[in-house]
């Protein structure tokens, strides 16, 4: 059993084939997955994908590259993560290789979902790219404030980002990126990374593991991000879905394990 928890189901990229995307993820063996918010304002869509798959769960945010389109209260995030299939803040964070929005409306938005996952105990999906420094800051700075739960999503950052996210109790998420010829840096972080935090997802549509490069992405092709983390740090296909997977049930603590 392997879970992704990271993709973007409500993508128009799915529209015409979603029934059978996730039948493929179940064949693959990839029995759970959660669909990332990118836009609180679109979260009718997320719940109705949640509510129409048992094996898909949600999360409520706003990606850091709309951080400029939506002003989004704790309150409201909080209000909206009532729903019982929200397992997640975010997606949300520091987005520097883009300029969609300014640092200082993509910080603001950051600790407004920080707030709101230290009250409901929900995990914070963190996007950080390009940001480093000013993502270790933040999440020094904001964890000193009181503890929240969170996790890196699809890590690409360097080896000291990594770090202070271990160190502050986040767990660190692996997407094709681990798989690429070019990721040596990527798969040496990941032997570094403690067993009880590592994730994997896909981040689908983006993003398609080696073995599917140059394809969309789907939930299913989180098999081979998974073979190729296991063969990284040195343990077996079976091993590494039997750690990913008890850690995504303990980071993403509300979402239920299902039958089957």
């Amino acid at each position: 059993m392997l879970i992704d928890t990271h993709c973007h189901l409500d993508f128009p990229d799915f529209d015409a084939e979603r029934d059978e995307l996730v039948s493929r993820a179940r064949d693959a063996g990839v029995k759970q997955m959660i669909t990332i918010s990118t836009l609180v304002h679109r979260f009718d869509r997320i719940r109705a994908i949640a509510e129409a798959y048992p094996n898909v769960f949600c999360s409520v945010g706003t990606h850091p590259n709309h951080a400029h389109e939506e002003d989004v209260a704790t309150e409201e995030l909080v209000r909206l993560s009532e729903y019982e299939k929200c397992v997640a803040i975010g997606e949300v964070g520091l987005d520097y290789f883009y300029d969609y929005a300014t640092p200082e409306q993509q910080a603001k938005g950051l600790r407004l979902h920080i707030a709101a996952a230290r009250i409901t105990g929900l995990p914070l999906v963190i996007h950080s790219r390009a940001a480093d420094d000013d993502m270790a800051a933040i999440l020094i700075d904001q964890s000193a404030k009181g503890a929240f739960p969170f996790l890196l999503h699809c890590f690409s950052s360097g080896p000291a980002l990594a770090r202070t996210g271990i160190e502050l109790g986040g767990y660190v998420s692996f997407s094709g990126i681990l798989t690429f010829p070019k990721s040596e840096d990527i798969r040496e972080i990941a032997r570094s990374v403690p067993r009880d935090r590592l994730l994997v997802e896909t981040d689908a549509p983006y993003l398609a593991p080696k073995k599917w490069r140059g394809k969309r992405n789907e939930p299913s092709y989180v098999t081979n991000t998974a073979e190729v983390l296991a063969d990284t740090i040195g343990v077996t296909r079976h091993e590494i879905a039997e750690i990913t997977t008890e850690n995504a049930f303990r980071c993403f603590s509300k979402m239920p394990r299902l039958a089957g």
